[in-house]
């Protein structure tokens, strides 16, 4: 009992999902992202086969709307599941089950699908897709945190709150970013936090990492010093 935005970053080929959820640690089976690939969300009594299977379809070559219809074909209990997500193309695609819990729905846009079920109104699923709509000038992952923002702030999950995660692939098979929060009372505003933590102590690190392009990486600390302070200038935080 669940809303998220899954979404493509057009500029960069990123993908990101945000969720949040009045249940433990929804980011450990619902968000599933594969750089280079595609990224989805599966929840409403989740099926995390559907992650797996899901990203297969698309790194095989199908496109969202028939990875998607292809992942719950075989589901008997796909009635009450909910499954959206954006492919390489930045196309997006969105299932919905006829048994799941009201308030249901999605909505979907250019490279970006939003979707809930057991929702507080029926403002969450647009407000959250306005939200990223009209957020074009931030960067992807706050952009996506954003989204999510306000859907908590139309109600969200009408049980309460309880956990949120925002995970973002780039360009390696690890992800750039996996933030959650699992049990908290406000875990969106929480989430938040973790971001700004993260763009200020981990990111500029992340940046040297090892890579497929340069498989060491920047290890020496003069090195990562260096990437650090750079990161920092080319977003206004000051560096050489």
């Amino acid at each position: 009992m669940t809303w998220s935005i899954v979404a493509r970053d057009a500029a960069t080929g990123a993908f990101g999902v945000a969720v949040a959820s009045k249940v433990l640690a929804v980011g450990a089976l619902c968000p599933w992202a594969r750089a280079g690939v595609g990224a989805l969300s599966t929840q409403s009594y989740t099926n995390p086969l559907y992650g797996a299977d899901i990203l297969a379809a698309l790194e095989a070559g199908a496109g969202i709307e028939a990875a998607i219809l292809a992942g719950i074909a075989a589901d008997e209990g796909r009635d009450w599941r909910q499954a959206h997500g954006v492919d390489r193309a930045g196309r997006s695609f969105a299932y919905t089950g006829a048994s799941c819990v009201e308030l249901a729905g999605h909505a979907t846009g250019d490279g970006a699908s939003v979707a809930g079920n057991m929702l507080a109104g029926p403002d969450v699923v647009p407000a959250t897709l306005a939200a990223w709509q009209g957020g074009w000038a931030q960067p992807f992952a706050r952009r996506l945190l954003n989204a999510l923002i306000a859907g908590d702030a139309a109600g969200g999950d009408k049980r309460g709150k309880q956990s949120a995660a925002l995970r973002v692939v780039v360009d390696q098979p690890y992800p750039w970013l996996d933030l959650r929060i699992d049990n908290a009372a406000e875990p969106v505003r929480e989430l938040a936090g973790l971001l700004d933590l993260f763009d200020n102590e981990r990111a500029p690190y992340y940046a040297s990492a090892p890579t497929r392009q340069a498989p060491a990486g920047y290890y020496l600390p003069d090195d990562r010093a260096r990437i650090a302070r750079a990161y920092f200038k080319a977003r206004g935080l000051g560096g050489e």
